[in-house]
């Protein structure tokens, strides 16, 4: 399977434009993978290019790669991606901008499991606890 996954409170706790807080991401997005299910980091990060760049969320200018911080948060804990903000497989059958998987994991998605630690985050994120009983019910883990 093809799993699109946010980062920001979805495999971190959201503190852009800072790379968030461990939130238990890491081992069940790499059972995932080693189970053969393909990860596409999906993501409003950007990258900067000098025209147009990161915002934080009072509008103001970020210098750093956002994009970039989340790709190697995934090299760093040896998680491959299949894409960045694509599918890079849907372009044979498909023009649609619209990332193609078939599973997304985001915090903002109706049905995802949420949690609130008042000491990790002030904002919700996914409780990957949660995630990993659905998917081992689910027979993908």
């Amino acid at each position: 399977m093809v799993i699109a996954v946010d980062f920001d409170g979805t495999c971190v706790t959201h503190e852009f434009p800072n790379v968030g807080k461990d939130i238990g991401a890491v081992p069940v997005l790499k059972r995932l993978v080693e189970k053969g299910h393909h990860i596409i980091l999906h993501t409003m990060r950007s990258h900067s290019n000098g025209e147009i760049g990161n915002f934080d969320k009072n509008g103001n200018p970020i210098e750093r790669d956002t994009l970039q911080d989340a790709i190697d948060w995934f090299k760093k804990n040896d998680i491959p991606l299949l894409g960045v903000n694509e599918n890079p497989t849907q372009k044979r059958w498909t023009s649609s901008p619209k990332i193609f998987a078939h599973l997304y994991i985001d915090d903002a998605a109706l049905g995802v499991p949420l949690k609130r630690d008042p000491q990790l985050s002030d904002r919700l994120y996914v409780d990957w606890e949660k995630v990993l009983n659905w998917l081992v019910i689910s027979g993908m883990l």
